[in-house]
């Protein structure tokens, strides 16, 4: 029997974990990378002896049984160096002066703010209530009964679920205060994306020692061992199509690849452009539709060299707040909200070697820059990033105040950096805009009006790296078909 051949454009987590599904059942697979490195969003960066991630901060449902843990238990992943965080306050959450503990286990988690706020206990059971069957029913995705939940909850607003469930204003606050994992948009974000994430993360939450490069490497090679090619410096600049049919993909402008399936785990609208204007199949309906689809916001991130032995290692999050911030209605530049991340140490010791301050950032606010090449924006684009970091590093230390003179060294990214090296559109941190009050137009399938195009990555179904890797799934179950999928993941 004849193999097939699958090409896949774009060697992010998504673009390897279809690589390897598809590898693991017998096809020949070429995945392909426009950048020098693998891993898009989850690639790592060094300077010196420090290693910085990219976008990949922090997972959760990894523990034992969790979803996480089943998917990356058949990408063969769980042996990686994970570090759980601290179960009874993984996610710090300050508002103003106040602080706020985030625990693993729902009940738990009620409890605990349930401390702070007594008289919302009862709200707060129903909110994580909500939380826990999303979570529970996470796998009928793969199986007709899971549309009904998932279906209705993606045309539910999410802002007004936690306005209708909870009446304390601040507590309201406090629950969306670990925003940054998503982008709170009031009148679009759905119910699904809010209580998918938040719940994965209320099972547990878990860093990496040595960054999300581990798992981009760790794909590849057993990918490579199965007979598949992972290619790096080689970006595709046309997807052919013939009689109505994708037949193969060409890279440089000059080297042509034969394929009977091509997998695209770019943004959609960068797909959508590789294909020939004289497509039978793709009419310009479709390619105006995709183009006109809003990006969420982006991000700022000051990746900080920490001098040795000047700050000891937290094994937590500290998501940091104005106490006059809307987080359902982010003002970008005005730098309300900061996420402080540590990387767990590499060699094991107490104090931390670096730490990353994330911040919203739109694109209108860098795109005067986005002709330059890269290094080479210009000294206003440097005092700007500059500007930014004091602006993270002024609400940021009024809680941990010993880090300004614990710096060493700080380099800075934004929506233009994701722009350049993953080709995120308007260097978006979460892909498409997902709209519940038209989900059927923004939460898009695999599926392109090209039978055998695919697509795959967080512009589709959810974000994030539990969304990205069911993504992958359902992707490979257009070729493989949902039975086997089922079959592959020991579904009943």
């Amino acid at each position: 029997m004849k193999r097939n051949n699958v090409v896949i454009i774009g060697a992010g987590l998504g673009g390897l974990e279809c690589g390897y599904i598809l590898a693991r059942n017998g096809m020949k697979v070429t995945v392909l990378e426009r950048e020098s490195q693998i891993g898009g969003c989850i690639q790592t960066f060094k300077r010196g002896d420090v290693t910085f991630d990219t976008g990949f901060h922090y997972i959760g449902a990894m523990g034992e049984g969790e979803a996480l843990n089943r998917l990356f238990g058949y990408f063969d992943l769980l042996s990686l160096p994970w570090t759980k965080l601290d179960e009874d306050n993984f996610d710090e959450v300050v508002i103003g002066e106040r602080h706020f503990h985030f625990a693993n286990g729902h009940a738990r988690f009620a409890e605990t703010l349930a401390r702070e706020f007594p008289h919302e206990r009862e709200n707060l059971l129903r909110f994580t209530s909500l939380l826990k069957q999303v979570g529970d029913n996470i796998f009928t995705t793969f199986g007709a009964e899971g549309t009904n939940l998932s279906g209705s909850l993606f045309q539910q607003s999410a802002y007004q679920f936690i306005n209708d469930t909870i009446g304390d204003p601040l507590l309201r606050k406090v629950l969306s205060g670990t925003s940054l994992k998503m982008e709170l948009n009031a009148p679009t974000l759905p119910l699904y994306t809010f209580a998918q994430i938040n719940d994965s993360f209320l099972r547990s939450a878990w860093r990496l020692r040595g960054g999300g490069a581990l798992i981009a490497d760790a794909l590849a090679d057993s990918i490579r061992r199965m007979g598949g090619e992972v290619i790096t410096n080689a970006q595709v600049t046309k997807i052919y199509e013939t009689d109505g049919q994708v037949t193969g993909v060409t890279i440089g402008g000059t080297e042509h690849i034969s394929a009977d399936y091509v997998i695209s785990s770019v943004h959609p609208a960068y797909t959508v452009a590789l294909v020939e204007e004289s497509s039978r199949k793709m009419r310009n309906s479709y390619r105006k539709r995709i183009a006109s689809l809003a990006n969420t916001f982006g991000m700022f991130t000051a990746n900080i060299r920490l001098k040795p032995g000047a700050m000891p290692y937290l094994n937590k999050n500290i998501y940091i707040h104005k106490p006059e911030a809307d987080l359902w209605n982010v003002k970008t530049t005005a730098t309300e909200s900061v996420l402080v991340n540590y990387s767990v140490p590499e060699d094991g010791c107490t104090t931390a070697a670096n730490i990353d301050l994330l911040s919203p950032m739109s694109w209108e606010e860098v795109k005067k820059w986005a002709y330059l090449p890269v290094g080479r924006r210009g000294d206003d684009y440097v005092e700007y990033k500059q500007h930014k970091t004091e602006d993270c590093l002024r609400l940021v230390e009024k809680t941990l105040p010993a880090l300004r003179d614990a710096i060493d060294h700080v380099y800075t990214s934004s929506p233009l950096s994701y722009h350049s090296y993953t080709a995120s559109a308007e260097g978006c941190a979460y892909g498409i805009r997902k709209d519940y009050n038209n989900p059927m137009f923004t939460v898009l399938t695999p599926r392109t009006p090209i039978q055998n195009l695919l697509q795959t990555g967080q512009s589709l179904n959810l974000h994030g790296v539990l969304g990205v890797s069911m993504t992958a799934f359902l992707t490979c179950a257009e070729i493989l078909g949902m039975d086997k999928i089922r079959q592959e993941l020991k579904l009943k």
